[in-house]
């Protein structure tokens, strides 16, 4: 996650790639300029050059005030957040068909408590000889 942290951020005058693609801070494309064009817009406006998309051609870059940047992170903070975790938890239950009643309601309520926490549940009944 902090190359995704890097990449999203004040690039300043560290701008490998000769030809951009220049986006300005209210969204509109500015089209493809040279880097020191670029530069020199940034200069006057007194924004910084965030990198976008680098594995376009030309790169796309935008022009964005500090604010803008901030924001644009707590967005992108909330939206890792809310996305759904990638280790699920899977807990497994194994008993006997000949299973006592009261144990059988002591791994019921196990069941529920793995369920409320959103595990998989995954329960195998053996039969009795």
């Amino acid at each position: 996650e902090p190359n995704k942290r890097a990449a999203f951020g004040s690039v300043g005058r560290r701008i490998p790639y000769r030809i951009l693609h220049v986006i300005n801070q209210d969204g509109e494309s500015l089209g493809n300029m040279h880097r020191a064009e670029a530069l020199k817009l940034m200069d006057q406006h007194d924004l910084k050059l965030v990198l976008l998309r680098e594995n376009v051609e030309p790169p796309v870059y935008r022009l964005m005030t500090g604010q803008q940047i901030h924001e644009e992170q707590l967005r992108r903070a909330e939206k890792q957040r809310a996305s759904p975790k990638s280790g699920v938890v899977q807990k497994e239950l194994s008993f006997s068909s000949a299973i006592a009643k009261n144990d059988l309601e002591i791994k019921t309520k196990q069941i529920a408590q793995w369920i409320e926490k959103k595990y998989h549940v995954k329960i195998t009944i053996r039969q009795a000889k």
